[in-house]
């Protein structure tokens, strides 16, 4: 063997080294996330990586700060907020195995159209996914981890446990997590006890939770809202 093969077969070697490696790495990684997703098949969520990174940010400014969240049971929670949330996000969500390929395809046309991103494609699962596990970055590695993720959440629970989750979780202001901290938060109530109205408004609010806590008149807020109304008859909760 001369010299330069030599040098050769050990650069190969240490690139199947690095690659079996990162394999090894990648794998050990899904087994953890299934493991999660396992466990909160009858377990609650205690926090998620959304909850964790709004923690850390208002704890810069204020380090007592504390989250507004409490875990409020499926049945606790008023249909009409149920009927309002999968309206406003995910049409299809009893219908589709996590993944929306037709509203993805609409949202790209949409975006294309447009210049620039005006609609997302993401399910109900999808935005779980990535709430549990993830961050806000976008990439194309992150987009990749949340549909596998997404596919686990479909393959080991049911559509209740993934709404009521979801509605346990999502973000709806300013250090506000879940539906129960939500209802109180803006109405004085308990989740089970909201109206259509103020389901319909509170499911407006969740692309952009942070900016309509402190711009609660907003016009387009109101519109939304008014709208999701008009649609909670037409979809189902599962």
């Amino acid at each position: 063997m001369t010299r330069r093969s030599g040098i050769a077969w050990v650069v190969w070697r240490v690139i199947a080294w690095l690659l079996t490696a990162a394999i090894t790495v990648v794998l050990l990684l899904q087994f953890w996330f299934f493991a999660h997703i396992l466990w909160w098949r009858d377990h609650n969520p205690d926090s998620t990586s959304f909850m964790r990174e709004q923690l850390s940010r208002l704890r810069e400014k204020d380090p007592s700060a504390r989250l507004q969240h409490a875990w409020v049971s499926y049945d606790q929670i008023a249909p009409s907020l149920k009927r309002a949330v999968i309206a406003a996000e995910d049409a299809n969500f009893t219908e589709h195995d996590g993944v929306d390929w037709d509203a993805i395809e609409r949202a790209y046309d949409q975006n294309l159209t447009r210049g620039r991103i005006v609609r997302g494609g993401s399910t109900i699962t999808m935005q779980l996914a990535k709430n549990l596990f993830l961050s806000g970055d976008r990439s194309y590695v992150r987009k990749a981890q949340e549909l596998a993720i997404t596919y686990m959440l479909e393959s080991m629970m049911s559509k209740d446990r993934i709404l009521e989750i979801y509605l346990n979780v999502a973000e709806w202001g300013n250090g506000v997590f879940g539906c129960e901290a939500a209802a109180r938060h803006y109405y004085g109530t308990g989740a089970g006890r909201l109206s259509a109205p103020q389901s319909a408004r509170l499911a407006a609010m969740l692309p952009r939770p942070r900016y309509y806590d402190v711009n609660r008149g907003s016009p387009a807020l109101a519109r939304r809202a008014a709208m999701i109304q008009r649609g909670i008859g037409a979809v189902d909760a599962p």
